[in-house]
């Protein structure tokens, strides 16, 4: 049976890559080791290192002004490193609009004033506050996003302009659609979803953004050091660098993030059309803010959806139950979500909602 896995992440991984990742375990690129066990000092390593840091900056377009930064701690360590590191002044303004937008703005609050400004809560996160009318205060070091809601199913579908820099956690959504990384000061994103395994994280950062951190910054955590040690300082996730390196050649050899986008923008259309018009099944979300990458939906009742991830499972479709806060199921198809595994979702949910009426 053909499994199609819909998790938040760890998410699925292109077969392609997987499979060349078989190939080279036992022996990469003729040197009689695995990456797991090579030495991250050692020539073939820093050729996987380097190669995976110009391949992001292929793809995503990063200039020279930036910063490339392969860590560890999943973004949310970011979280914490991102005030720890840009709070100069002491001073930044958040925008929430689903779970992990609260955890940063609340984890910020430890190192300095801290505002809200803007909230989807009210409606249960259910849109993007309209970022025209976002009050930014004046003197701050940053403004934080989150630009894909993972547990709402929201995305942004406009960025504000702001005077201090932008900064956005971009997990669930990195390389799906095309972004002008030049609007923003600092990018971090988890690797689990759409770049590769957990134990990677990767963080953008302008150049002119380092050095400012706060004494009580751990060093592990300085965005500076780790730039001048290239990553290097300590052991970095090697074989998750790796894997991050064939999924960037992956997405390279598809014509990059742009052809992507279409392939996502597809398969979300055709979940999207299927639910709006199924008569049976609902996405909460206001439409003009939909993700492209996690789609939220409901039966008509929470034992009907729970007899739904049952059976879908029982079928190969795996990972459908919806995050606690919210219930009913989610589908996450990011990039290495093929067409056919939409296909067969909705093949499925035909089935079940005909079978359950």
């Amino acid at each position: 049976m053909k499994v199609y896995n819909f998790a938040p992440g760890p998410a699925t991984l292109p077969e392609e890559v997987k499979l060349e990742a078989q190939r080279d375990f036992v022996n990469y690129n003729n040197s009689g080791m695995s990456v797991t066990e090579m030495s991250h000092r050692s020539k073939v390593y820093e050729e996987i290192h380097n190669e995976a840091q110009s391949l992001l900056a292929e793809l995503m377009g990063i200039s020279d002004d930036y910063k490339i930064l392969l860590l560890q701690g999943g973004a949310s360590m970011q979280f914490g490193a991102v005030p720890l590191n840009l709070l100069s002044k002491g001073k930044a303004d958040y925008i929430v609009t689903g779970n992990f937008a609260s955890k940063a703005a609340k984890e910020a609050q430890k190192y300095g004033d801290i505002a809200v400004v803007a909230s989807s809560k009210d409606k249960n996160h259910t849109y993007i506050p309209d970022v025209d009318s976002v009050a930014f205060r004046e003197g701050t070091d940053y403004v934080h996003l989150t630009s894909n809601n993972t547990v709402y199913g929201t995305r942004y579908i406009k960025y504000p302009k702001t005077e201090a820099p932008l900064v956005s956690d971009m997990s669930s959504m990195i390389l799906s659609e095309v972004i002008d990384v030049n609007k923003f000061g600092l990018i971090y994103a988890g690797a689990q979803k759409n770049i590769g395994p957990a134990g990677l994280t990767i963080v953008i950062v302008r150049k002119d953004l380092m050095g400012k951190a706060m004494p009580v910054c751990p060093t592990m955590l300085r965005y500076d050091i780790h730039a001048e040690n290239n990553c290097l300082y300590n052991t970095p996730p090697a074989f998750a660098v790796y894997m991050a390196m064939l999924n960037f050649r992956w997405l390279k050899k598809l014509g990059g993030v742009a052809e992507i986008q279409k392939v996502n923008e597809y398969k979300a259309s055709l979940l999207y059309d299927f639910i709006d018009n199924s008569g049976f099944y609902k996405n909460p979300v206001q439409k003009e803010f939909r993700s492209l990458m996690n789609v939220p939906f409901t039966t008509p009742s929470e034992e009907l959806d729970a007899k739904f991830v049952s059976e879908a499972t029982k079928n190969g479709l795996i990972s459908l139950k919806g995050h606690r806060s919210v219930g009913g199921m989610r589908a996450s198809i990011y990039n290495a979500m093929p067409v056919e595994g939409v296909k067969a979702l909705i093949e499925f949910m035909k089935k079940f909602a005909v079978e359950n009426k």
